[in-house]
């Protein structure tokens, strides 16, 4: 299924058998039919949403606020996914390969939330922004592009290699398209803020964004206010706005859902789902994976023998059934059951070394560090903890919320991570959480891992177009990054959304970028 309001040219139909990692999820609106936008009340009743994970960058799109901010309908890029994990049109209503490197965009008719016109310029600059900021979006990993006016309406973006799915890349929720005031109404005072800040300023989404719903108002880390965009392209909001909640604790969101508090709850706890009344748990299929990430780098992890034993200690089967209570699948690859094209594809590892021996293992003490704002994790740990100490080592664990461990995580600190990772989440494209997570110069690399190997299978990977034979390199890339024993998928997630039975609208995506589309109402 799609989601409603949008038809999609001939360009994109032309590019779905080549870049549709098919998911075995539907992109689906819950509650019913998400409807046509514009046919409530002019007044509609505003959206309650509670959200798991605050904004940690002052909504930036260039991080992890990215999903907050298409989760919310605040940002669009030129593309986005549709139910296929196909390119869709989004800011660019047709798009063609112009050769091996070069792709002309044709925008539609829109504007920015501050009243400025959508235009081929501004597009433009948008994308040269996302470039130059630091560290780079995970979604331009390795990929070095260049964005520049073609006429009113075209944008020819060149990359400096051949690219095959630059089109889903651009669907990445990273590269948003923002309005020139977002960066600084005027050169010099871009320049000024990007001297201040010793590096590319972050832009401002607040009011520069081109979605149905525009920020107002923002509570630090504790809420957001948002109202509808009156004059958005895909036609008027049905909800008058949306006023957002971000709350860490998983029981307290689900408790607030079933209060009436709340209309929407998303990641709600496993342990709540049963409770809810009947209807309200929507379960979503998804590409995430919760993995334990092993520090290559430095500490006990260093060795890959003993990376080897604390793999071989681990028992994904339990994690499955006793903490995600038959809510996620064991931990298969990278890449999970959501994802159909990696069934029966997939490679044994490559280059494993022997586990240690117990003898070898007594005595190592590794720090095992997660996040609470997913609460399965911290159960995850605990477990792993017994499993790891079963096998001899001594495990020091250390739980916090995402947006204060995350950093300290990426850098090393930890000898051990356990996180959970949207695989689809960046582009769509499998071969690009492979270059920003597992290799050298990855910008969300948390096993820190620096292998040539895996460099090398993920460079052939990304290098290849056909969509089958992209997707085998995929895999053999993925057989050499297990083979390092860096990660250890332990389970792949379906999600749990709570919806008031009162809500229609909300949209079910197993990428999980999308939450409320403008027929979303209550």
């Amino acid at each position: 299924m799609r989601p409603a309001h949008r038809r999609r040219p001939a360009a994109g139909l032309l590019l779905a058998p080549l870049l549709a990692p098919l998911l075995t999820g539907c992109f689906a609106a819950g509650g019913g039919s998400s409807g046509a936008p514009g046919s409530g009340s002019p007044e509609g009743a505003r959206l309650r949403i509670a959200l798991a994970f605050p904004p940690s960058e002052n909504f930036s799109p260039y991080g992890a606020d990215a999903t907050l901010l298409s989760r919310l309908g605040v940002t669009e890029g030129l593309t986005r996914l549709d139910g296929n994990g196909a390119a869709a049109p989004a800011l660019a209503e047709s798009w063609r390969r112009e050769n091996g490197r070069n792709w002309l965009f044709t925008l539609r008719d829109a504007t920015f939330q501050d009243g400025a016109p959508v235009t081929a310029d501004a597009v433009a600059a948008a994308l040269t922004h996302a470039t130059e900021a630091t560290p780079v979006p995970t979604a331009l990993t390795g990929v070095r592009l260049t964005a520049r006016a073609s006429g009113d309406r075209t944008v020819r973006v060149t990359t400096a290699t051949a690219d095959p799915v630059l089109p889903l890349r651009l669907a990445g929720p990273s590269l948003a398209v923002l309005s020139p005031k977002a960066y600084g109404t005027t050169k010099a005072e871009a320049a000024g803020k990007k001297a201040a800040a010793g590096k590319p300023a972050a832009p401002d989404p607040v009011g520069h964004a081109t979605g149905p719903f525009m920020i107002t108002k923002v509570n630090g880390s504790a809420s957001a206010t948002l109202d509808r965009y009156d004059d958005y392209w895909g036609g008027r909001a049905q909800a008058s706005g949306i006023d957002a909640k971000f709350i860490a604790d998983g029981t307290a969101r689900a408790n607030a859902l079933r209060t009436g508090e709340e209309d929407i709850a998303e990641a709600v706890p496993v342990s709540q789902a049963a409770s809810l009344p009947k209807g309200v748990a929507r379960e979503v299929p998804t590409a995430r994976t919760t993995s334990l990430f092993l520090n290559t780098r430095s500490g006990v992890f260093a060795d890959p023998k003993i990376r080897a034993a604390a793999r071989r200690a681990v028992d994904t089967s339990v994690l499955a059934k006793n903490v995600y209570e038959g809510y996620a699948d064991p931990g298969q690859g990278v890449f999970g059951p959501a994802l159909n094209w990696a069934q029966g594809l997939r490679h044994k590892p490559v280059g494993r070394a022997e586990p240690a021996t117990a003898a070898q293992v007594k005595g190592a003490t590794v720090t095992l560090a997660t996040y609470d704002n997913r609460p399965e994790l911290p159960e995850v740990a605990q477990v792993l903890q017994q499993q790891l100490e079963k096998a001899g080592f001594t495990v020091k664990l250390t739980v916090r919320e995402s947006s204060r461990i995350e950093s300290d995580a990426l850098a090393g600190k930890f000898d051990a991570f356990v996180g959970a990772r949207n695989t689809m989440l960046d582009t769509g494209d499998p071969v690009s959480v492979l270059a920003s997570d597992y290799t050298c110069e990855g910008t969300y690399n948390l096993a820190l891992l620096c292998d040539k190997a895996v460099d090398r299978a993920v460079t052939a990977a990304d290098a290849v177009a056909d969509p089958e034979e992209r997707r085998r390199a995929v895999l053999a890339a993925e057989a050499r990054i297990l083979g390092t024993d860096a990660v250890v998928p332990l389970v792949h997630q379906r999600n749990v959304l709570g919806v008031a039975t009162s809500v229609r609208g909300v949209l079910l995506d197993p990428y999980e970028r999308a939450v409320v589309a403008p027929g979303t109402r209550r």
